[in-house]
């Protein structure tokens, strides 16, 4: 029969793993003896020698066992600290350790993660978190060789001097310590500690230990898979998420134009188009200020596509379009069941809108209490979902636009001064239509061309007296209104020749002023014809500028045209300079 021979003096007191079965199975001609207690027994046996238990006990740690295989076999990520702690303190009453401790192997400088650590009172557990320094002990550990130290320090070779410090430090005089693998390589030890007298720790004591171990071992490992894969496949659900609505977006943005530079014959115009340039490479957010139908929504798009995010879909939301029951949950997501039709989990448009662009169109329509969480999100880019409550962290470029007047807005109460400052860094007054008259022509066209070719029908040109009534027009509507007259102007049209029935238009839309055209009590403003309107128009301007047709504050500029276009103008019209005298 074989048989180990005793450490000689400075002789690491460490096993692996095939010694220490070889020798709990070396007693009595090779029959096994369980032997899980250390402490003295009443025959008198000392401290040091094997203890044999009772079949009662044996059973009881049988069954202990087969009760903590039973609970790890379906632990999840979020009950591991709990299932570990509760099998370390069975193990400890069990046995009569005075401390149970649970560590994980890392990839960082400290080699060993104490998960969790119970211990009887008047004994500190070991601190969760990265586990001491002690660099014999855990190079033992790492390399898978069990750490049998019964009776501390002399059990401890030279080397181990940080492991004297502690001992001295805290009054360890026994410990265990189990390296536990899972495919092949250590991923965690489990280490029993004696602090009021020495113990021995017989092999078959090793042996039952190490099992337990790596049955908590092979629960955390496997719920550790398990919460990845839950991860991984949360994480694709998101993008696919992401995507349905990326596509969504690009399909709804399809329909707004492509992004490019607008072209504008209108010095005023063309200052816009030049801060709007200035602004895009950055990540500043602008505020584009205008009435309804001018264009702010393209000039959005231009701004989005000429910054480093252009080649991400922008993210669009009209804050009026929404009743206000439902624009938080657009805004900023929603988990499944927040509130009643939440059937699933939808992720929000500033969600959506990470590494990119969110247009906020009408964004002096938000109710107050949502104006709050707009600022958080403006702030440190952190917000969460309706019903949920994990934080989501996004980097966003916003881009504003309203039509109403928010610094008068925040003197009524109905906006907030602080998200008033955070979004009005770059502010752009976007001009109305009717100060932009040189661009009439150019727009009219551009309509034309886009809707000509999704009816089917080819326009050559648009009737000369039709541009000048277009040109006169003062376009309350602004953009969006000269696009739906030329619409229905191409539904009616018949020739190649585009006649635009403006004078029908007028007759069934409200006026500058507000009135109706058709009402002849209505006021000055629906008098006459269109020719007569415009005329009365450019009288009443050259009148107020005393007949200066050039220059600064001239005719001309006060009307937002070029000084040869009203020159011509009043050619056609036979408006001249009444002589004095």
């Amino acid at each position: 029969m074989h048989r180990q021979a005793p450490p000689s003096a400075g002789q690491r007191p460490v096993a692996s793993d095939h010694d220490t079965s070889q020798r709990a199975h070396q007693q009595d001609g090779g029959s096994p003896r369980a032997q899980l207690g250390s402490e003295p027994s009443p025959s008198g046996e000392t401290p040091g020698e094997t203890t044999d238990i009772s079949l009662a006990e044996r059973l009881d740690f049988e069954r202990m066992l087969g009760d903590l295989s039973a609970r790890f076999s379906d632990l999840t990520a979020r009950h591991i600290v709990d299932e570990v702690s509760h099998a370390l303190g069975r193990l400890m009453e069990f046995l009569g350790f005075d401390r149970c401790s649970y560590a994980e192997v890392t990839d960082t400088e400290r080699p060993f993660d104490v998960l969790c650590s119970v211990s009887r009172t008047g004994v500190d557990p070991m601190p969760t978190g990265p586990a001491p320094s002690f660099s014999w002990y855990f190079s033992e550990l790492r390399a898978g060789r069990i750490v049998v130290l019964s009776d501390i320090p002399a059990d401890l070779p030279p080397a181990a001097r940080a492991e004297r410090d502690y001992r001295r430090r805290v009054g360890l005089k026994s410990n265990l310590a189990i390296p536990l693998r899972v495919g092949g390589r250590v991923v965690a030890i489990i280490a029993f500690s004696a602090f009021q007298q020495t113990r021995p720790w017989p092999p078959d004591l090793i042996l039952r230990l190490k099992l337990v171990g790596e049955v908590l071992a092979q629960g955390v490992a496997r719920s550790r898979r398990e919460a990845e894969l839950a991860s991984a496949l949360a994480e694709i659900t998101r993008l696919k998420e992401r995507l349905e609505a990326e596509n969504h977006c690009l399909r709804q943005s399809s329909r707004t134009g492509c992004g490019r530079l607008p072209s504008s014959r209108s010095p005023g115009f063309n200052r816009v188009l030049a801060e709007i340039t200035q602004v895009a490479s950055t990540n500043a957010t602008v505020l584009l200020l205008g009435e309804t139908g001018t264009g702010k929504e393209v000039l959005a798009d231009a701004i989005h596509h000429l910054s480093e995010h252009g080649s991400r879909p922008m993210i669009k939301v009209n804050c009026a379009a929404l009743p206000a029951s439902l624009i938080e949950a657009e805004l900023f997501g929603r988990e499944k069941g927040a509130y009643t039709g939440a059937l699933a989990r939808q992720p929000g448009r500033f969600e959506l809108a990470d590494g990119s662009t969110i247009f906020l169109d009408e964004v002096g329509e938000l109710p107050l209490e949502l104006q709050t969480k707009l600022l958080r999100v403006l702030q440190d880019g952190r917000f969460e979902r309706v019903g949920g409550n994990r934080t989501i962290q996004v980097k966003v470029r916003v881009i504003a636009a309203t039509n109403l007047d928010l610094a008068h807005a925040v003197a009524e109460g109905r906006f907030r001064a602080d998200l008033y400052y955070r979004l009005n860094v770059f502010p752009v007054v976007v001009p109305p239509l009717r100060e932009r008259r040189e661009d009439i022509p150019l727009l009219a066209w551009e309509f034309v061309r886009e809707l000509g070719e999704s009816m089917g029908k080819p326009i050559e040109h648009i009737a000369p007296d039709s541009i000048d009534a277009l040109v006169a027009y003062a376009w309350p509507g602004n953009v969006r209104e000269l696009r739906n007259l030329i619409e229905r102007a191409m539904i009616l049209n018949r020739g190649r020749v585009l006649q635009v029935p403006l004078s029908t238009a007028l007759s069934t839309g409200p006026s500058p002023s507000g009135r109706s055209p058709s009402n002849p009590d209505a006021g000055p403003a629906s008098v006459g014809t269109l020719r007569e309107r415009e005329r009365e128009q450019i009288l009443q301007a050259l009148q107020q500028t005393g007949w200066r047709v050039r220059g600064p504050g001239g005719a001309a500029e006060r009307l937002g045209i070029k000084p040869t276009t009203l020159e011509s103008r009043m050619q056609r019209l036979e408006i001249r300079r009444p002589t004095s005298g």
